[in-house]
């Protein structure tokens, strides 16, 4: 059972609407940025006690509303006026996404320079494949896998090293790399908790049932899912900051594809407010996923990246402040038109 109280930012404006009702008081800002949300769901121990506007929320009730609003922290010092842009990198010779095009060090180095020159802000780069069912590899194999990668793309770019193991990230910060990015939300190395805390470095702590990815999808059972996946977090959060790690260190990620149904990954999306209500910034992995192949109807993953833009755009109206993509070009000319759009022509320029 869930306990606790969590508040839900609905009713989402952008636009010149949202300027006009966060000045009338009919709205706040979402981590204190463009999207404004004018009303609630209040949730306490699992029950939806109802959705009303913002002005009428209960007195005790209103220091949680307005702690939404705040902005948090620069996640690992990086901008924080829009949503930012997350290479991936997968050195493994069975990634789901690009079926093993950068398990040699040189290809997986050439590519990451391509995603910066497209545009990307940081790149993730991992050893393990994580897909459903997959296989385990040691820490030794995932090491020598991305050694000569980080060590050459961190002297270009913030570099995340995508890991369930305290070993890789040790080697891996140690060769570079500024921010951890585990699956298992620092739960699968008893030694990873610690070892970042002493490290000082952003993590990325992202929601899977259990803590294998050979397993998840067994562990697909929810009664609410958006809520659940928000209280593991909101604990996962509570045990860092217990270790040492500051919250403005920390960003959050629902887990879409790892133990989740198809109709599980459009209700996380659809609900990232409530994710985002953790005063965490939130990333967002839906690039190349299996559901964005079930909707359209294309199998092979390296053809998915109309849908995977799109994921990542109503990622981006919802609250996502980096977008974790395959494709980078295309993500980046994507949101520069969506910002656009949103904000208006007389701030975006001709």
């Amino acid at each position: 059972m869930i306990t606790g109280r969590f508040v839900e930012p609905l009713g989402l404006i952008t636009g010149p609407v949202s300027f006009h009702a966060l000045r009338e008081g009919f709205a706040l800002p979402l981590q204190g940025g463009d999207i404004a949300f004018a009303f609630v769901r209040l949730i306490e121990d699992g029950e939806d006690l109802g959705v009303g506007p913002i002005r009428e929320v209960p007195e005790d009730w209103q220091e949680a509303m307005h702690a939404i609003a705040q902005r948090p922290a620069p996640f690992a010092g990086l901008p924080a006026d829009g949503p930012l842009v997350m290479g991936v990198i997968n050195v493994t010779p069975d990634s789901f996404s690009d079926g093993g095009r950068h398990a040699q060090a040189e290809a997986a180095i050439a590519a990451g320079h391509a995603m910066l020159e497209a545009g990307a802000d940081m790149l993730d780069i991992g050893g393990e494949s994580t897909r459903p069912g997959a296989a385990a590899v040691t820490a030794e194999e995932e090491i020598a896998r991305i050694l000569p990668v980080v060590r050459e793309l961190a002297k270009a770019a913030p570099v995340s090293i995508d890991t369930r193991n305290a070993a890789t990230m040790r080697a891996a910060l140690d060769a570079g790399a500024e921010i951890v990015n585990d699956i298992s939300a620092l739960r699968h190395d008893a030694q990873a908790l610690q070892l970042v805390a002493q490290a000082q470095v952003p993590v990325v702590l992202m929601h899977m049932p259990g803590d294998d990815p050979a397993t998840m999808q067994a562990l697909a059972t929810y009664d609410d899912v958006a809520v659940q996946v928000a209280g593991f977090l909101r604990d996962r959060i509570a045990a860092c900051e217990a270790a040492g790690i500051a919250r403005g260190r920390i960003a959050v990620d629902p887990g879409i594809g790892f133990g989740k149904t198809l109709d599980h990954n459009l209700a996380l999306i659809d609900r990232l407010p409530l994710i985002a209500s953790l005063g965490c910034r939130v990333v967002l992995g839906a690039s190349r996923k299996r559901f964005i192949g079930r909707l359209s109807g294309v199998e092979e993953a390296g053809q998915r990246m109309p849908g995977s833009v799109a994921a990542a755009l109503a990622g981006a109206a919802r609250g996502a402040s980096v977008l974790r993509v395959h494709d980078v070009a295309e993500t980046v000319q994507a949101l520069a038109v969506w910002r656009a759009c949103n904000i208006g022509a007389s701030q975006a320029g001709d």
